[in-house]
């Protein structure tokens, strides 16, 4: 038990770090060809979007098997 709890805390932690550390660079957006060096390691915007999705199919899904 305490190996999975580990894990998911490791994974909880470097989601964490990365969400920071992108957080702090610079928008390749905002600031055109010059940022392409500071580019954020994740695409959050995507990121949220399947993660909503994931919910979605989940709460569809517990919905399904707790109404049998």
């Amino acid at each position: 038990m305490r190996v999975f709890l580990g894990m998911i805390l490791g994974a909880l932690l470097l989601v964490a770090g990365v969400y920071t550390y992108d957080s702090m660079q610079t928008s390749t957006v905002a600031n055109g060809e010059v940022a392409q060096a500071n580019r954020t390691i994740v695409n959050w915007d995507v990121a949220a979007t399947d993660l909503h999705a994931l919910k979605v199919r989940a709460h569809d899904d517990w919905v399904r098997l707790s109404s049998k």
